[in-house]
């Protein structure tokens, strides 16, 4: 199972330069965990295609059907203590924004004692390099 941050969610579900590499990836492992909020961010980053005419509505009414076929399945870290003791952590050390803090602490939590390598999806270059320095191997 690989952690998905909500920008590489996004290629998922509309065109963009790494959709293809994106597709491919959740092809060869469909099992997804994600952060809690990563729905509301991919709602935003669809509106605000949206808003700027890079998208129609009909597509991104495509895409948000496509979200939730996609939320169907994943499995989603909730808030708890420790995901908001390990994001107030993670942002004494990291350069990174309180949202961006929320979605490594997810990743931490929920590959937290896996026995293989703890792989990160991450478009983001600041978070890429946060969860670099936490010991997962990001995958672009």
């Amino acid at each position: 199972m690989k952690f998905w941050d909500s920008s590489a969610v996004v290629p998922l579900l509309v065109a963009e330069p790494k959709q293809k590499r994106m597709l491919s990836l959740l092809d060869r492992d469909p099992a997804m965990a994600v952060w809690w909020g990563t729905p509301v961010e991919v709602h935003s980053a669809i509106a605000r295609l949206e808003r700027s005419r890079h998208l129609s509505t009909d597509k991104a009414s495509e895409a948000l059907d496509r979200l939730a076929m996609l939320a169907a399945s994943w499995v989603e870290i909730l808030p708890t203590p420790r995901v908001r003791k390990a994001a107030q952590r993670l942002l004494r050390v990291h350069p990174i924004r309180a949202a961006d803090a929320l979605q490594l602490a997810a990743a931490v939590t929920a590959l937290d004692g896996e026995s293989s390598a703890k792989e990160f999806v991450c478009l983001d270059a600041d978070l890429s390099e946060a969860g670099k320095r936490e010991g997962f191997r990001v995958v672009q």
